[in-house]
């Protein structure tokens, strides 16, 4: 077992920020003002199974949008701290909240606003396109990018730590 896979043993709470993690990073802005975003579906389906495996899931991200809740919304979060510009306070109130510790959390996050709750955090996740010194204190880089099934990548992580991976595959395998 993997150093990452021995620390995803433990994770009872995942947190993940959004732009440049469970989007591509870009920004799309319309003429509306309105802002959009590009969510994978490989992504929304991992969430999915991960809190049916028992996870609680957060958003924690320094931009505040409509369409993340509605993301959060359609695949079950319920923990979302929008407009978090200290991204360690909102990590300090997740697992306050939920009554959890820092090492039974992991973190995904992409830049340097992410290392404080990512350097507390008992899983440090990023993509591979993060900033370098956002890898370098990172326990698991994906291979798969951001906004392209990172994030199920991290999910299927934890299930085949946890030992639930083939529980929430067996009903696609029938």
């Amino acid at each position: 077992m993997t150093p990452a896979e021995q620390r995803a043993k433990r994770i009872k709470v995942v947190a993940f920020d959004i732009d440049g993690v469970m989007t591509n990073g870009g920004l799309m802005l319309g003429d509306d003002g309105l802002e959009y975003k590009t969510f994978h579906s490989l992504d929304g389906l991992g969430l999915k199974m991960l809190k049916a495996s028992g996870i609680t899931m957060a958003i924690v991200t320094a931009r505040s949008s409509n369409v993340v809740s509605v993301r959060a919304k359609n695949i079950g979060i319920t923990h979302i701290y929008q407009g978090a510009e200290n991204k360690l306070i909102a990590f300090q109130k997740l697992i306050a909240d939920l009554g959890v510790t820092a090492e039974e959390c992991a973190f995904m996050g992409d830049d340097v606003v992410d290392l404080p709750p990512m350097r507390r955090a008992g899983l440090a996740v990023t993509v591979p396109h993060a900033m370098p010194l956002v890898k370098q204190h990172a326990h698991y880089v994906t291979e798969r990018q951001a906004g392209m099934g990172a994030v199920r990548e991290l999910c299927e992580l934890i299930m085949k730590a946890q030992g639930t991976f083939d529980e929430q595959m067996a009903p696609f395998l029938i």
